[in-house]
């Protein structure tokens, strides 16, 4: 079993909507496929990921520095034991050749893309959806399909648009969703404030079905005024309070914020962990783990961010990887995580699920699609037509 050839598309986001600190119409994301010379129905298997949503595509990093080594290295040496499937470690270890430690940003998701790419495919090798690789491979007991979930919306948009918060989170409430997330620091505190009033009234005043996040905006100060406004709203998390790289700042507010407080999607290493984990501030029990493993190297490097958090006295239940797509999907029902991010109705054609996947109260079940089933979802059909072209592919 071999590689034939590896791709990649650079593919936009659409629409214009903002968070506290960018506008999301400039970014693009990775979509990439790796083909192989084995055939079902007379067609090559194809193993497709992409690097998660919300930063940009690493096409050029792909092409310069880590194709060429997947190209290079020797078919069998990628294989596991058994010669059926690759080896996502190796994979791994393959693409991080030369590389120094540190210095993660771009590099992190443009790997992390490209073996997920590998989790795909073994699990198309073996005919299967891939939690359940996922979850043989971690050697734990089969989880239950499915995953409990919140729709993440409520951005800010353009002036002059139409789109009202509360209808926005009433349609998500039509499609099955029972709790929801909403951004706050893109505008001053009194009107965030009556933001999130519009939004408590479509859950029923009850604020543990509400989520906020500030994308990192905030210095120590205002994270204070916020916290002390938003205390008594018993909020379900309160998200990216200030640079993801302040642990200071998350520990302060963990000492007089008594509600969740949720971080890491911006931590792309176990190690970055490690360090939130150590000076951080972050409550077992309480808190909440947002990192992304298309973000963060893959799902190797995803496990061993999970071990570092067990062994700190935090439960898989605590983590909630950000990213609301089918990739993530999968990763938490296979890993049995606490929850899974939605983006049912932002960051197309990469956010929310395929028509296949079954959402009831509050709850989503991935489809027996084999590997992630990113060929199921309709808006993205065209990007994976283009990026194979002519190779084809199969599911």
């Amino acid at each position: 079993m071999r590689i034939t050839d590896i791709r990649e598309l650079s593919v936009p986001l659409q629409g214009n909507i903002t968070n506290a600190l960018v506008n999301f119409s400039e970014h693009t994301v990775s979509l990439v496929a790796v083909c192989t010379d084995q055939l079902r129905d007379g067609r090559p298997v194809t193993g497709l990921a992409f690097n998660s949503i919300g930063r940009f595509a690493q096409g050029g990093l792909m092409r310069e520095r880590f194709f060429p080594r997947l190209r290079a290295a020797s078919p069998e040496s990628l294989l596991d034991a058994t010669g059926r499937y690759f080896d996502p470690d190796v994979v791994l270890r393959t693409l991080m050749r030369n590389e120094k430690p540190g210095g993660h940003g771009d590099r992190a998701a443009a790997v992390g893309a490209l073996e997920l790419a590998f989790w795909d495919l073994n699990a198309k090798l073996a005919g299967e959806p891939a939690w359940r690789t996922i979850a043989r491979h971690q050697g734990g007991a089969t989880p239950t399909p499915g995953a409990s979930v919140y729709a993440a919306g409520g951005y800010y948009y353009p002036s002059g648009s139409r789109h009202s918060l509360r209808d926005e989170l009433r349609a998500y409430q039509d499609q099955g969703y029972t709790a929801f997330k909403i951004k706050i620091g893109g505008a001053p505190l009194a009107q965030d404030l009556a933001r999130l009033e519009a939004a408590l009234a479509v859950v029923d005043g009850d604020g543990s079905r509400l989520a906020v996040d500030a994308n990192g905006r905030f210095d120590l100060p205002t994270a204070l005024a916020y916290a002390t406004a938003l205390a008594p709203l018993h909020l379900r998390w309160f998200e990216e309070i200030g640079d993801p790289l302040d642990y200071a700042l998350n520990r302060r507010l963990g000492e007089v914020y008594e509600g969740p407080i949720a971080t890491g999607e911006n931590l792309f290493s176990a190690r970055d962990v490690d360090n939130l984990l150590r000076y951080g501030g972050m409550r077992p029990g309480r808190d909440v783990f947002q990192m992304d493993p298309g973000l963060s190297y893959g799902l190797g490097e995803y496990t061993r961010m999970l071990a570092a958090m067990e062994l700190g006295g935090f439960t898989r239940q605590q983590a909630h990887p950000h990213g609301g797509h089918l990739i993530n999907l999968h990763i938490v029902t296979g890993l049995g995580l606490g929850g899974c991010e939605a983006y049912p109705g932002v960051f197309q054609p990469f956010g929310g699920y395929a028509a296949q996947c079954r959402l009831d109260a509050g709850r989503v079940l991935p489809s027996d699609a084999p590997g992630f089933g990113l060929e199921e979802k309709q808006e993205l059909a065209e990007p994976i037509r283009t990026l194979l072209g002519d190779h084809g592919g199969r599911r």
